[in-house]
């Protein structure tokens, strides 16, 4: 059957995550439901990341299988209609008949941005964490660069998070400032549950000096989550691309 690949860009501060859920408004509800409208009859839409409650996206991708060949462009904006202002489907395309959102993903990049500055931000409030204290914004980079490559990650893990292997490669860590307001680039080959939302809580915690120097260092060697720095609010995550072959 003809598989459809779509890259989705949502604003998730009134969504209860990407995964479907009983009782609750998700990414994945909204677009199931509107593809169905559009299709007129159902279908199961996997995605690639199942981003938390808050959490935003600018390419978020899902696919889902088809009896019949589509007109993409045309579907692009019917889901765009269809759905809430919040959501919108930035591209439908026509992919291999084996291509899968989640299991054909080779990689994501995520930023988290802080808005650094006493004030907070009317108009960034629910797409930046604000941190008020002043931060090392030097030490925040070379704690960054020690977390590139592959390493165990159980110290940056939710306490709930199910995975056996804690192993993770990490490819890219920096901080970009523009500003007061950073950006946290982080890009690997796959992630535990709110691993990025740690390492960023662990690198602001280590700026303001309510960590030590060497915590990176010390999370690596003990895998002990306590250790380690706050989980970041959800509303500085952003998923920017999801990397195939």
């Amino acid at each position: 059957m003809p598989v459809y690949k779509l890259t989705i860009e949502y604003n998730g501060f009134k969504f209860s995550g990407w995964q479907i859920q009983r009782n609750a408004e998700t990414v994945q509800g909204v677009l199931q439901r509107a593809l169905h409208t559009a299709l007129r009859q159902p279908v199961a839409l996997q995605g690639a990341s199942r981003t938390d409650a808050g959490v935003h996206a600018v390419g978020q991708t899902a696919s889902f299988s088809f009896p019949f060949e589509l007109d993409t462009h045309r579907l692009a904006r019917s889901l765009c209609a269809l759905s809430k202002p919040d959501i919108a489907v930035t591209n439908v395309e026509l992919v291999n008949d084996d291509f899968n959102a989640r299991f054909s993903a080779k990689g994501k990049h995520y930023i988290y941005r802080v808005l650094n500055r006493s004030a907070p931000s009317p108009l960034h409030g629910h797409l930046s964490w604000h941190v008020a204290a002043s931060l090392d914004l030097l030490l925040m980079r070379e704690c960054a660069a020690q977390l590139v490559g592959t390493h165990h990650f159980g110290g940056f893990r939710a306490a709930d998070c199910e995975r056996e292997n804690t192993e993770r490669t990490l490819t890219d860590v920096r901080i970009v400032e523009t500003g007061t307001l950073l950006e946290i680039h982080v890009k690997g080959t796959a992630f535990l549950k709110n691993m990025v939302r740690i390492i960023a809580g662990t690198l602001v915690d280590i700026g303001r000096g309510a960590l030590p120097e060497n915590t990176i260092t010390v999370l690596f060697d003990t895998q002990n989550r306590t250790l380690a720095g706050r989980t970041a609010p959800a509303c500085g995550l952003t998923l920017m691309e999801v990397f195939y072959e």
